[in-house]
């Protein structure tokens, strides 16, 4: 079954790269737009012998991952300190409501303000996107905690943190493992957006500098490096999920089908 995944997953890349070969070839859209695809390979190779490439590729990775570990522990911590303090979900429930949907693209002037173009500025926008995405997920698996067993452990004397140890952690990963996932796609986003808007360095940085000067294969070969990390960050994300539940039912049922 996956092998035939795999075949077809590659039959519709190689149709896809055929029809972005043809189109401007055959003239419905002029090549100084939309190149053919193998002048934008050509200038994909030119980028990875190029130092200044890697060095916005770091510049990229860095931000990305410093601003999803910030987010990722902020937001476990915060998700079960609501959960676990009595009535502090119902009083940060209208907050956390008014603050998620905030596009984190609006934060950019405020980013600017604060911090120019530093690292800071990616940070800011990475770690507010990604927040909500670990901390709802975080709300929804200790809500998701059965009362039999959290009575349970309190009968047997369990104090706070092993209760969370051994009965809220144990409900609550699947949900985080899910959040984690999500946000590492929304992290990646953001940090591509604030370097093409705010002009930080990194790749974002590069589209925006090929853009303005004309260099248009060099423009999509950057953009295709972006999507080609969101789909390395994808699969290692989902190979981390299903390591870190191994044990739970639903992966055991997958890796069994």
């Amino acid at each position: 079954m996956r092998g035939s995944h795999a075949v077809l997953g590659a039959a519709g890349l190689a149709g896809f790269l055929a029809l972005w070969e043809a189109v401007p070839r055959l003239g419905f859209v002029e090549d100084d737009f939309l190149p053919p695809v193998s002048r934008v390979a050509g200038a994909l190779g030119t980028e990875f012998t190029d130092e200044t490439f890697w060095t916005a590729l770091g510049d990229t990775l860095t931000g990305w991952a410093v601003g999803l570990l910030i987010a990722v522990t902020a937001g476990i911590v915060v998700g079960v300190v609501i959960a676990v303090v009595p009535y502090l979900r119902e009083a940060t429930a209208s907050t956390i409501e008014f603050l998620r949907p905030i596009p984190s693209v609006a934060l950019i002037p405020l980013a600017v303000l604060l911090y120019g173009t530093e690292l800071r500025s990616v940070l800011l926008l990475v770690v507010y996107a990604s927040f909500w995405q670990i901390l709802i997920q975080t709300l929804y698996g200790v809500q998701d905690v059965d009362p039999v067993a959290e009575e349970t452990a309190r009968s047997y004397g369990l104090g706070t943190w092993a209760r969370i140890r051994h009965v809220l952690w144990p409900t609550a990963l699947p949900y985080v493992m899910t959040g984690v996932r999500l946000a590492a796609a929304v992290a990646l986003i953001l940090a591509v957006t604030a370097e093409l808007v705010i002009g930080a360095p990194g790749l974002g940085q590069r589209i925006a500098v090929a853009q303005t000067s004309q260099a248009v294969p060099e423009m999509y070969a950057l953009v295709v490096v972006t999507g080609l990390l969101g789909l390395l960050i994808n699969v290692g994300a989902r190979t981390v999920e299903r390591r870190a539940l191994a044990w739970h039912q639903s992966v055991r049922g997958a890796v069994a089908v």
